[in-house]
């Protein structure tokens, strides 16, 4: 294995490599120093500024991490004091004005933050944390300003530094939501947060300096490191509680880098620090690791290691993780490191292949060196070596019973991701501690964030991700990106756009028609709501692109009374009158809702409406109804009138002659209203009557009765009911025998029974015709008159209705008398 560990650097118990990612290929000769750097975390992208001074206008080049470039940006805004990348990859740019400027990686302006006016800046930091980014800036005045969040706005201020000087250098600390600052003015270390400014002490630090250098906090915001002016390193917790270890490195000048080198449970955690021609790993440890640096370098901290970026090379430096050195390491007797050796021999048919297999097997250790080998593939960059390691794997699982396949598998899976995204053309060079940190799903967003759709949903369908959160969501990012490009014509798009998308499930054409109409392409996003299934989501937006009649058939298709009255109403406040009901003559639909609306809400819009169309008896209605919003009378029978024209107008005979017989009705209402007591209003012409004879106002009654030609049948149940209920018995009898009763005498017996009095109902037996006799006696409890009645008639229904009315104690005679009546009834 000498040839796999040549590039490693031993310091005490650990080991360093340096791997390369990329090797140069952006072609910037220039000193580094020329340049403003930034480089995003995880393997993201570089941002050089050149041309930063006052007199000159900086120009902004964008590369990925294999150095392609993406974007080159002619800087027109203000001088630019420091540049970063957030967690969502965007381009920060605070500015010496307290502007911060936003771009996309592409070098698309996005926003604006602004701090406080006539701000002077004179330094700035970015920190992160899981759910974004947030900015510190320090003006000239030595103030802090920050701001928790970048997409919040919301600027906060910071205590006041001691004294009048500035701090030499600062770094920003976040921990359990909370933010920190340490910085150093002489020889003095303060810590301040947003209640106080605290003097602080570096514990076991007690060499002579007289200011400090230099300051890193590591990736996780765990550790601190600082450089005095003596070249003494010291390391420590970021707390300032305890201290891990330090160093001299006799270097007396300013480092122009220093950044911490960790690893998740890694064993040494380093210090990394670079000057024109020489980069020194520091660490808990007498010994250093050097290189010297032929070019200019610059350095990006990672959570797993530092990538060192210069003008001929992009590297990776971390310390080896303990399976890949436990495997490897020269003369190792690891398990993972035998069971390699094994597979080796295997490949060329020597026999020493079952030697190793017996020693590992003998020692019970064949899972652990299968485990070794997997996790020992995960963290090497090269396939070749990955390939290797894991058939050294799948050869040691053969002489396994039980080993679970999940971990090999998913780390098969995982490296075929990692290399697909390591190539040069996509250039993100993720380690797969990196890999694991960031997640499967952020990965697939920052691939749809560089615009490689295809990879993203290649990926998508090899990890087995819900269709809804994978393909679908990135097939709906490419069509919005896709209806951007200029190089196509609208129909050709619309059309790929279909072909590629169909009927996935989760996406929405209206929401790509709106990206399509917000690039200025309107016909093309009228074409691709052509695709959406959904009328509730094709009509907002045709009438957001003015396209008010299309909408209305699309509204009127998707059979939503709503949604057609959110159309017309649209059309109502854009059009004229004219215009706007000429379209509804149109749309039958649309035209009958609008009426039905105007009907609740607007009548005097609905008057117009049937003036237009020269609909008289809708107008007649309309007119109808709103006689009876009027309490006044005659403002009702003006009204009322108008209808009776227009339904002659309408040539409505009934109708016309039924508002006829209204006015007629109001007005002798209007002088029965003698008193505030006695109402009239609004009653029918039925309750009209009955309300007169309750009132024993029988006169007016009759005037009714004949003024309005009541049916003879109609008017005795008013007045026989009205009578009843106000207990005028005596005008009851009397009117019974003013002439024959048109109904008969029966409802003469049913109403007084109805009111309790049986009494009265009794005079009307008589007069109650042979047919409707039984009936009668029955209601008033005269169980002898109706056997009576229906032997007479010979019925034995009857016969049979009021034996079941009877008793045995209490009707035996009539019982008696009807089984005489049914006997006789056979005989004959």
């Amino acid at each position: 294995m000498a040839f796999v560990t040549a590039n490693w650097n031993p310091m005490q118990d650990v080991f360093f490599r340096k791997t390369e990612l990329f090797p140069n290929t952006w072609g910037l000769n220039e000193d580094f120093g020329n340049y403003l750097i930034a480089a995003a975390p995880y393997g993201g992208p570089f941002a050089f500024l050149k041309g930063s001074g006052k007199n000159v206008r900086p120009v902004l080049e964008i590369y990925s991490s294999s150095g392609h470039k993406q974007a080159t940006v002619v800087w027109k805004n203000g001088f630019v004091v420091r540049m970063f990348w957030t967690a969502d990859e965007d381009l920060l740019f605070p500015q010496v004005d307290g502007k911060v400027m936003v771009l996309d990686m592409f070098g698309e302006f996005k926003k604006c933050i602004s701090f406080e006016n006539g701000l002077s800046v004179m330094d700035a930091k970015v920190f992160h944390f899981a759910s974004g980014s947030g900015i510190v800036i320090l003006n000239e005045d030595g103030r802090f300003f920050y701001m928790l969040n970048i997409n919040e706005f919301k600027i906060e201020r910071l205590p006041n530094i001691p004294g009048k000087e500035s701090p030499a250098v600062w770094d920003v600390v976040f921990q359990n939501g909370q933010m920190k600052i340490i910085m150093a003015i002489d020889n003095s270390l303060y810590m301040m947060d947003s209640a106080s400014c605290t003097l602080v002490s570096p514990p076991g630090m007690d060499v002579p300096f007289t200011c400090y250098f230099g300051m890193a906090v590591s990736f996780n915001y765990k550790f601190l490191a600082l450089f005095t002016n003596t070249g003494y390193v010291w390391m420590g917790a970021s707390s300032l509680k305890d201290k891990l270890c330090d160093y001299e490195t006799k270097i007396e000048i300013a480092p122009k880098q220093m950044v911490w080198c960790t690893r998740p449970k890694g064993k040494k955690p380093s210090v990394i620090i670079t000057w024109d021609k020489l980069l020194m790993v520091v660490g808990n440890s007498e010994d250093t690791i050097q290189f010297n640096l032929y070019e200019s370098s610059y350095l990006v901290p990672e959570i797993d290691g530092v990538r060192i970026l210069s003008q001929s090379s992009h590297e990776f430096l971390h310390e080896v993780p303990t399976a890949c050195e436990e495997v490897f390491k020269i003369a190792s007797m690891a398990p993972g490191a035998l069971l390699l050796e094994a597979y080796k021999q295997y490949e060329e048919g020597s026999q020493k292949a079952d030697e190793y297999l017996r020693e590992i097997k003998d020692q019970d250790l064949l899972p652990k060196a299968v485990e070794q080998c997997i996790e020992a593939a995960g963290h090497e960059h090269e396939p070749e070596m990955q390939k290797t390691l894991l058939r050294a794997a799948s050869f040691g699982k053969c002489f396994l019973n039980k080993f679970p396949p999940d971990t090999f598998v998913e780390m098969c899976r995982d490296l075929r991701v990692l290399n697909a995204i390591r190539d040069p053309l996509i250039g993100i060079p993720l380690s797969y501690t990196q890999y694991k940190k960031l997640t499967i799903s952020t990965l697939i967003d920052r691939l749809v964030l560089r615009k490689h759709y295809p990879l993203a949903i290649k990926i998508c369908e090899y990890m087995k991700i819900l269709e809804i959160s994978g393909t679908s969501r990135l097939l709906a990012h490419w069509a919005c990106y896709k209806v951007t490009q200029k190089n196509s014509c609208d129909e050709d798009i619309a059309r790929i756009i279909n072909e590629k998308i169909g009927d996935a499930p989760g996406i929405s054409y209206s929401e790509i028609a709106t990206k399509a109409y917000g690039s200025h392409r309107t016909e093309l996003a009228i074409r691709l709501l052509e695709y959406e299934p959904r009328s509730g989501e094709q009509v907002p937006l045709l009438l957001e692109m003015n396209r008010s009649q299309l909408a209305l058939l699309k509204a009127i298709e998707s059979g939503d009374s709503n949604l057609v009255y959110k159309v017309v109403m649209h059309l109502k406040k854009e059009m004229n009158t004219g215009d706007f009901f000429m379209i509804l003559r149109h749309h039958p639909v649309a035209l009958s809702l609008y009426r039905q609306f105007c009907r609740y809400q607007q009548e005097d819009t609905l008057k117009d409406l049937f003036n237009q169309d020269d609909d008289h008896q809708e107008l007649g209605n309309v007119y109808v109804r709103q006689s009876y919003q009027e309490k006044a009378v005659e403002a009702k029978v003006a009204i009322l009138q108008n209808a009776v024209d227009e339904y002659n107008k309408a040539k409505n005979e009934f109708a016309a002659k039924a508002t006829e017989e209204q006015i007629k009705l109001l007005r002798f209402q209007k002088r029965l209203q003698e008193s505030p007591n006695e109402t009239y209003l609004e009653y029918s012409l039925h309750d009209t009557v009955s309300m007169l004879i309750l009132r024993g106002k029988y006169k007016q009654a009759e005037q009714l009765y004949k003024d309005f030609k009541i049916p003879d049948k109609r008017f005795w149940w008013l007045k026989i009911s009205a009578l009843a209920e106000s207990g005028d018995w005596e005008e009851l009898e009397k009117f019974s025998k003013s002439k024959k009763s048109p109904i008969g005498y029966l409802p003469f017996v049913e109403i007084c029974m109805k009111h309790g009095n049986k009494y009265e109902a009794k005079k009307y037996l008589s007069k109650v015709t042979p047919e409707q006799k039984v009936k009668a006696c029955l209601q008033v409890g005269e169980l002898d008159q109706a056997a009576d009645a229906a032997i007479e008639r010979k019925n034995e229904n009857e016969l049979n209705l009021i034996q079941s009315k009877c008793t045995p104690a209490t009707n035996s005679s009539v019982i008696e008398k009807i089984n005489k009546a049914r006997a006789q009834l056979k005989r004959t």
